[in-house]
């Protein structure tokens, strides 16, 4: 356990890129009309401590090429971890075989060439951290003993990890497209257990960035599990009942994913969402706007292009409320006749502006009602945008967190929800590709006891 894991080299650009070029040409002589392929190399290292043990130390090194063929409208995909001449040629063939056995679809095919990235902007992406195993234990035992140090009703964890990877992905296609740029992520998160009398209280914190060096200190990461986790002894039940909820940040996050969730392309070509058609109307607050920002330096949702090489652009999502347009790829753009967005892969970045209400500012707005701080199970339907989770968090009255609160469920329907937001906090979280602060709604059930 002396040696530091590899990281990708600087020089695996040129063989992926010669990867992509060899499988594009295969498939060419093999007769397809176009192709796309993707190349990657993976390295990461990750160490989980337990009560100051190491429960687990793993090395990944992870490399792979997906070959997508194209024979007029017909498609077929493979992939492989093998880059060997012989295996290329395999997979490329297995691609071309599956082709001939599936329907013609009108909408299949690469992007239009206008559409496809000409320049590859330096989003700050990659920040390697070539940490030694020893030095990651350390790491990952401060965090947890700074835990296990606030209070003495800190009695058992669930342990810390420290994680890094670094990866390098290229993507080409057979009109004349070929990108590629290395990106890292870091992370440390903690989860410790209270406990007081029979009753026990789980909670947990972690901090996440491209560019280790902007993560939180270790013992911070720990002491906020901890706390977090103290908080939540005594809590209990509350009477069922309507009231105002308001969503901590990291979990607002999950609100807007459902809003994202339906109005991308495949929900609504599929009409298989609540907000149906619904460009043009007003979804959300006449304050509320929901910004795409693809190129922030250094943040985790950055990048210069999606995942079929279409250039990812600024764009407003939704202003003063309403829907300006849907998150689409190029398969959904052409079943709704519209033209690919960039989103293939996902959103980029979405920023949800906030207003000036710090986090006490909200509780003061709210002045009575929930603060969420934990949700459970998938109660989410997007077709009917019925909503329905298990939660835990704080109750509030006169403006102040008072008791904490568990085993109730919130309720409602998205549309009202998205609809019957009152504030966004500023305490922005920055810890994904949707970045929020808190979010309070007007109201919700709260069914309790």
């Amino acid at each position: 356990m002396n040696t530091a894991p590899a990281v990708v080299a600087a020089d695996d650009k040129s063989t992926l890129e010669a990867v992509v070029a060899q499988s594009l040409k295969l498939a060419r002589a093999r007769g397809a009309s176009d192709a796309e392929v993707g190349a990657s190399m993976q390295t990461g290292l990750s160490v989980t401590v337990r009560l100051g043990e190491v429960e687990t130390l793993e090395y990944q090194r992870d490399r792979g090429v997906g070959v997508t063929v194209y024979f007029g409208k017909r498609k077929g995909s493979a992939s492989t971890s093998d880059l060997s001449q012989a295996a290329l040629a395999d997979t490329v063939e297995k691609a071309c075989s599956i082709a001939g056995f599936t329907a013609e679809d009108d909408c299949a095919g690469l992007p239009d060439e206008k559409q496809l990235a000409l320049k590859f902007p330096d989003l700050d992406l990659a920040h390697p951290w070539d940490i030694a195993p020893e030095r990651a234990i350390e790491l990952a035992r401060a965090c947890e003993s700074a835990a296990l140090a606030v209070d003495k009703r800190v009695t058992n964890s669930e342990g810390a990890m420290l994680a890094s990877h670094r990866g390098l992905r290229v993507f080409g296609n057979s009109r004349g497209f070929l990108g590629g740029y290395p990106s890292t992520s870091h992370s440390l998160s903690c989860a410790v257990l209270a406990s007081q009398g029979d009753e026990m209280q789980r909670d947990y914190w972690y901090t996440a960035a491209r560019d280790w060096k902007t993560l939180e200190p270790a013992d911070g990461v720990g002491r906020a599990s901890a706390i977090r986790a103290v908080e939540r002894l005594g809590s209990r039940k509350i009477p069922t009942c309507k009231a105002p909820v308001l969503y901590a940040p990291e979990l607002a996050r999950g609100l807007i994913r459902s809003f994202v969730g339906a109005v991308s392309g495949g929900s609504q070509y599929r009409k298989s969402t609540f907000l149906l058609d619904a460009a043009g109307r007003t979804v959300l607050p006449k304050f509320v706007r929901l910004r795409e920002r693809p190129h922030i330096p250094g943040a985790l949702g950055s990048s210069p292009f999606d995942s079929e090489g279409v250039t990812t652009r600024d764009r407003s999502l939704v202003e003063d409320g309403v829907l300006q347009g849907y998150v689409l790829d190029s398969y959904s753009a052409r079943k709704l006749g519209l033209e690919t967005t960039g989103n293939a892969g996902g959103i980029h970045n979405l920023v949800v502006e906030s207003g000036p209400d710090d986090y006490d500012a909200l509780l003061r707005r709210m002045h009575r009602g929930l603060v969420v701080t934990e949700l459970m199970g998938q109660g989410v339907n997007l077709v009917t945008g019925d909503y329905s989770r298990g939660a835990a968090g704080f109750w509030v009255e006169d403006g102040r967190a008072g008791f904490p609160v568990h085993e109730v469920t919130i309720a409602g329907n998205l549309k009202d929800m998205l609809l019957g937001i009152v504030a966004i906090g500023n305490d922005v979280d920055l810890r994904g590709s949707i970045r929020t602060g808190s979010v309070l709604v007007d109201e919700m059930t709260i069914a309790g006891e």
